[in-house]
């Protein structure tokens, strides 16, 4: 958390939060005492009209996410978009995002790169791999500790066993661990136990 992000949360009228419980505890660690409301997935189509009035009407907002960088695989694009075309001022503040220290610490190339955040879990899954298969800048892949195991299973059966590829889970955490080396020796380290926390997937391009 950077001094400016904490100021902002001070200053702003409302803080809309992904989970009000997660965030109460940041917050309250910092002393700030802003109001706060729930923004998440399975609302923000409904809340984004509302809120966008109401920053026509002056009120200051702050939006923050549970681990991560809002709209970036998590909620926040909706209401940027509305907010913008409302003509309301939008300002993004440096903050956590996974995918920017797994990049650098896999050692793969890191000028040229494709985000692809979570690739579907069921269908169109087979064809958004293999679409993958041909790429050849270094690719970004969100994935469930749950399935990551069957994700490094499907990547070498599209692009086969020594592809290169790091896997860094709960970064700047205290379990924090990157994993390098081929898909084939990566998927033996993480198939040999319970897999935990938030996973980033960084896979080298096609050469």
């Amino acid at each position: 958390m950077t001094f400016r992000g904490v100021e902002v949360l001070k200053s702003v009228d409302l803080i809309l939060a992904e989970d009000t419980r997660t965030s109460r505890v940041l917050l309250q660690h910092y002393g700030v005492e802003v109001p706060m409301q729930s923004y998440h997935i399975f609302n923000e189509h409904q809340k984004v009209s509302q809120l966008v009035e109401r920053l026509r009407a002056g009120v200051c907002m702050a939006l923050i996410t549970d681990a991560g960088t809002p709209g970036i695989s998590d909620p926040g694009f909706l209401l940027v978009r509305e907010a913008v075309k409302a003509g309301v001022e939008v300002e993004c503040l440096p903050g956590a995002t996974a995918f920017v220290p797994a990049l650098v610490d896999s050692g793969l190339s890191c000028d040229r790169f494709v985000f692809e955040g979570f690739l579907p879990h069921k269908k169109g899954r087979q064809t958004a791999l293999k679409a993958l298969a041909d790429e050849e800048r270094t690719m970004v892949i969100y994935e469930s500790p749950y399935r990551l195991v069957k994700l490094l299973e499907q990547l070498m059966e599209v692009m086969g066993p020594e592809r290169q590829v790091s896997v860094s889970r709960e970064i700047s955490k205290v379990h924090a661990e990157t994993v390098r080396g081929t898909l084939e020796e990566v998927h033996a380290h993480f198939a040999e136990g319970e897999v935990r926390g938030e996973i980033v997937v960084i896979l080298a391009g096609k050469e």
